[in-house]
């Protein structure tokens, strides 16, 4: 079986594994059809990603079939195509307990902690399988990055009368003002390259769009008649941009870090408390935010038309995947064929 092993940063290597044989009791065997590939996967290949070690397989934004189902699995089928939920927590600890399954002390993420979906076949636990009965392939690959958005926005409990900010046009940045234009909100989406905030616009268009500028506060006030945005959600994971986001919001509002850096954040706490800011993290995501996703994708709610800019076979990945960081290829989404 073939698979690709990142051995080092910057070093790929085709590596021939054992084909992980039959599922075992609640476990599925699948077969890889279409890899996303993520900022987690990027920021690895530079050895920029935090909680991350070397050798690795890549890989958790999956679509793939269900080839076995072990004892004492129902309601998956050989056949179905799913997406896969890449977090699993070996410890019932205090925040799993709460049903706080995406920060458990000892979560392993899939192509993070544990080796990923960069090679042929796996097999993994069919709690975390989401049966797709009727979407395309495609939209099956965006699955968990939309449910990370997803995530984000139920954590900023979005009001009536907020406004939204999301920085960073990437696809993160980009499946937020999907799902989060779902609400009517106005929402102002906030990027230093222009490229990408003409997809939003065009992808969008009564989404507002700001190129970034050393008067920034000024132009949102022009924007929003001299008020300030009650959420921001800061999707960079840029150290500069999520300390700058606390000038940004409004007296009261909210501030959702989905990204993030390797590094503190600092802020100056006179102003936090003069706008008695609310500030949360948002990581990865839940089992309930794959099922709305999925749900809202089989209703055609979410538009995921034009996200995936780039595709490249299984075959070629070790040779192109360097040309996904040139700035002239502007690549929003990038998809493994297998």
């Amino acid at each position: 079986m073939k698979a690709v092993v990142l051995d080092n940063p910057g070093k790929f290597r085709w590596a021939d594994t054992p084909h992980p044989g039959k599922p075992g009791r609640g476990e599925v065997l699948l077969k890889v059809r279409h890899l996303s590939i993520c900022g987690t996967d990027l920021h690895a290949f530079k050895g920029r990603q935090p909680f991350f070690s070397y050798p690795r397989i890549l890989g958790h934004e999956i679509a793939a079939e269900v080839i076995e189902v072990g004892e004492g699995v129902s309601g998956i089928l050989p056949g179905d195509l799913c997406s896969v939920e890449p977090y699993r927590n070996p410890v019932m600890d205090q925040a799993v307990k709460r049903g706080k399954t995406n920060c458990g002390s000892q979560l392993t993420v899939l192509g993070v902690h544990e080796d990923g979906a960069m090679r042929e076949y796996f097999v993994y636990q069919a709690a975390n399988i989401h049966v797709t009965r009727g979407l395309h392939p495609d939209k099956v690959a965006l699955i968990e990055p939309l449910a990370i958005a997803c995530h984000a926005i139920e954590r900023a409990a979005l009001s009536d009368d907020d406004t939204v900010l999301v920085i960073g046009a990437g696809p993160i940045g980009i499946a937020i003002i999907a799902l989060a234009r779902l609400s009517g909100l106005k929402i102002i989406s906030l990027d230093v390259n222009r490229n990408r905030l003409d997809f939003v616009k065009d992808k969008y268009p009564e989404t507002e769009t700001l190129l970034l500028t050393d008067k920034i506060v000024d132009d949102l006030q022009t924007l929003l008649n001299s008020d300030l945005p009650t959420v921001i959600f800061d999707a960079t994971g840029n150290k500069t941009s999520m300390q700058n986001s606390f000038n940004y919001v409004a007296p009261g509002g909210t501030i959702v870090f989905v990204g993030l850096f390797v590094g503190d954040v600092v802020f100056d706490d006179p102003n936090f408390h003069r706008k008695e800011i609310t500030l949360m993290a948002s990581r990865s995501a839940r089992s309930r935010d794959f099922k709305k996703v999925i749900e809202l994708l089989t209703l055609n709610k979410i538009d995921t038309s034009g996200f995936i800019t780039h595709r490249i076979p299984f075959q070629n990945i070790v040779e192109e995947f360097e040309k996904l960081y040139l700035p002239e290829e502007n690549v929003i989404k990038a998809i493994i064929d297998f």
